[in-house]
């Protein structure tokens, strides 16, 4: 792995955060930027005798309800459950946290097609979920109305036919409600890149919206973000409850769908204030491309009726 160390704006900013962790000046033999973050910038840093990872984030995040006290709280409570990596500590000014790196493969969602790296993935959720109470509540139902106000207040993007749909929305929260799971701490963003297998566990990584929720909902986001088949989320459903219901199916794919139509406006207020060179409205257009296809199928009535079965 090849290391750089030319930018001296970078390597302040590291510095920085290293210093308030530890309240003392670090000596960085290298460090290296890492690819892949859309709400930070991550770097692969080498102390003398210490490798860790530092993610350095803008202050724009609270727009995204992104709140870095409880990620840090988050953050330790999932190492001391044995699905997070190692955490030493976070900085307010500048906004960065510090946690240990571990060497292995960073998932990507074709990994997820495999049923052995499923088995896996769930075996890790279920660490996490018996875990340490996290410290929040995590409901996508309040942040999709958090991040459509910001939304519609600063005049942002909104994509075509998007407010025509909140009344379906309002009838699967009421679905969802009905019975609702015990809550467990979630990550509550499992796209496949958020998982490391080192090649004995896989590590769950970046507790930016950690929270409490249901399972459900971690078990219809991963679904979601690797865009998997319907087999796949009968196999994510059966290998944590043990058995397979149609209530449990629909629970999770209801919440996959909540996923993608909030997330859609996640991708809209980045692109107006994020400097990251990525393009979020396509990111975010996809994601409703497939919420939509959803919403106007005859698939939304079976999820809303099997809810209740």
């Amino acid at each position: 792995m090849s290391f750089v160390n030319d930018d001296p704006c970078e390597l302040d900013v590291i510095k920085s955060v290293l210093k308030n962790v530890f309240s003392s000046q670090i000596h960085i033999v290298r460090y290296k930027s890492l690819a892949g973050g859309l709400t930070n910038m991550n770097y692969l840093v080498d102390l003398d005798e210490m490798r860790l990872v530092v993610r350095v984030s803008s202050k724009e995040g609270s727009l995204l309800a992104i709140d870095r006290e409880r990620e840090f709280y988050n953050s330790v409570a999932a190492f001391n459950s044995g699905a997070g990596v190692p955490v030493y500590g976070c900085s307010l000014d500048p906004i960065g946290l510090v946690v240990g790196f571990v060497s292995g493969k960073t998932l990507n969602s074709g990994d997820l097609r495999e049923e052995a790296v499923l088995d896996r993935i769930v075996a890790a959720c279920k660490r996490l979920h018996n875990g340490p109470e996290f410290k929040g509540r995590f409901d996508m139902f309040e942040i999709q109305r958090t991040y459509l106000g910001i939304v519609q207040e600063r005049g942002f993007r909104l994509p075509p036919r998007y407010l025509s749909y909140l009344d379906k929305v309002d009838e699967l929260k009421k679905a969802i409600a009905r019975r609702p799971e015990s809550l467990v701490p979630c990550n509550n963003d499992l796209l496949a890149e958020n998982f490391i297998d080192d090649g004995e566990k896989i590590w769950i990584i970046d507790y930016e919206y950690s929270g409490n929720n249901e399972p459900s909902f971690e078990l219809g986001n991963i679904w979601s973000e690797s865009n998997l088949d319907v087999d796949a989320l009968e196999r994510l459903v059966e290998l944590y409850y043990g058995t397979v219901t149609r209530e449990k199916i629909a629970r999770a794919r209801a919440w996959g769908l909540m996923s993608k139509y909030g997330w859609t406006l996640w991708a809209s207020i980045q692109e107006a204030v994020a400097t990251i060179d990525f393009d979020f409205w396509e990111w975010g257009m996809e994601k409703y491309a497939r919420a939509e296809e959803e919403l106007t199928s005859p698939i939304f009535h079976s999820i809303v009726r099997d809810l209740d079965t």
